[in-house]
């Protein structure tokens, strides 16, 4: 069941859900807006040019207001939120239609766990073919809440959990898991 905005707030006003800073006027009728934070990262150039995922992939990150997304490019950046969900609760990330008309895709995986916490990183890339001023504090997407029928047995603990700023990935991560438990 998709949350509606009276739900959102009596889950906000108990701290069920959890979301700072958030501001009324985020909420709508059956979602939360999410703002640009101000960090950004990017993958560094390898002598290769291959981006290998045993091991772990190099990062450059900056702290900025705007950030100029050229054609083509792609960059990793944050929520200004920090959220908290229940573990009976899951979250889809959407894009705003009127920032994907400009040619902007925002992307997380689309998808966040019951129990996760922290702030969402968003991948976005630039499908036109003029630069894209971006700006912090922006709205750029939106969060739509599901219910579920029942906590999870196993909510989200992972390597994301407490995430703050653009995080790069940590798919290396998952060969030394396999590695350990061998």
């Amino acid at each position: 069941m998709i949350l509606s905005d009276r739900t959102i707030k009596s889950l906000l006003k108990t701290g069920a859900l959890q979301i700072h800073p958030l501001d009324d006027v985020q909420i709508q009728p059956a979602s939360v807006d999410i703002r640009l934070g101000n960090t950004f990262t990017i993958l560094e150039d390898t002598s290769s040019s291959v981006i290998r995922l045993s091991g772990e992939i190099p990062y450059k990150t900056i702290q900025s207001d705007k950030y100029v997304l050229m054609p083509g490019q792609f960059v990793l950046a944050t929520t200004m939120e920090y959220f908290r969900l229940p573990d009976n609760m899951t979250a889809f990330v959407e894009g705003r239609s009127s920032i994907g008309r400009l040619g902007l895709f925002i992307q997380n995986a689309g998808w966040v766990d019951p129990g996760f916490e922290g702030e969402i990183t968003l991948e976005l890339f630039n499908a036109n073919r003029c630069a894209i001023q971006l700006q912090a504090g922006r709205r750029v997407g939106q969060l739509v809440f599901a219910q579920l029928d029942r906590h999870a047995d196993r909510p989200y603990r992972g390597k994301y959990q407490g995430q703050k700023g653009a995080t790069g990935s940590r798919i290396y991560l998952d060969d030394e898991s396999k590695r350990d438990a061998d």
